[in-house]
């Protein structure tokens, strides 16, 4: 049995759907940045079991031998990191960054490209505040794509690194988070992080667009106690 219902025959079906026209060499290019974006969630799987694992009791030398690799190669790459309390859906919104980075061929990530892959998450918290208040997703997308840099000339291979006002947003999420008093951080605490950080672009489009961070840290609270006491009855 395949381990995952998926083949390489649907990767290719499904990149010669959305590039028609084009030629050999851009579809090689956009194969490319599909393989990083799969190599990336490969590896958010494998920390989302490491860290179930830890929970039980299992020892790094325990869980490097079941990755395959030394105790120490275990320890550090999958000992917890910034992302740690991440949810499922926030830290897809880090892999459509890390996505839009590349695509646009940056060779760093921004907050503009945090809040684009918030955007691109549309089971998120963030998504619906985002499109609610500008009345349009492509209003949003207008808005970050007009902030973005020139696209680069060269198309980059390995790791993308986080800008320092990315890192700093990073950091004010999960803040958001203790903040309102939640043990996760979601897509929306992302989106107040990036509100806070002030002189970002992400913070002048997310107040272009008409958002205040106090207002946007009571909607955040306001919709998340909608929701949790939606669930308790």
């Amino acid at each position: 049995m395949s381990p995952l219902d998926i083949s390489l025959a649907d990767l290719i079906a499904r990149l010669d759907e959305e590039l028609p026209g084009t030629d050999e060499l851009a579809r090689v290019s956009e194969a490319r940045l599909r393989a990083q974006t799969l190599s990336d969630l490969g590896d958010q799987l494998i920390d989302h079991y490491v860290s179930k694992a830890k929970q039980v009791g299992a020892s790094w030398t325990e869980i490097g031998d079941a990755i395959g690799v030394s105790k120490q190669a275990a320890q550090q790459r999958h000992a917890p990191g910034p992302f740690e309390r991440y949810t499922n859906l926030n830290r897809h919104s880090i892999v459509l960054a890390q996505e839009a980075a590349r695509t646009h061929r940056h060779d760093s990530i921004g907050t503009e490209h945090l809040l684009l892959g918030l955007l691109g998450e549309p089971r998120g918290l963030a998504y619906e505040v985002l499109v609610a208040k500008a009345e349009s997703k492509q209003r949003v997308r207008d808005a970050i794509e007009e902030a973005l840099p020139p696209a680069g000339e060269k198309v980059l291979r390995g790791h993308i690194a986080f800008r320092p006002e990315s890192k700093e947003a990073i950091g004010q999420a999960r803040g958001a988070a203790v903040d309102l008093g939640h043990d996760w951080v979601g897509t929306e605490h992302a989106l107040l992080g990036l509100i806070r950080v002030e002189e970002s672009p992400a913070a002048q489009i997310l107040r272009d667009l008409g958002f205040t961070s106090d207002e946007l840290h009571e909607t955040v609270r306001a919709e998340i106690a909608n929701r949790l006491a939606a669930r308790g009855n």
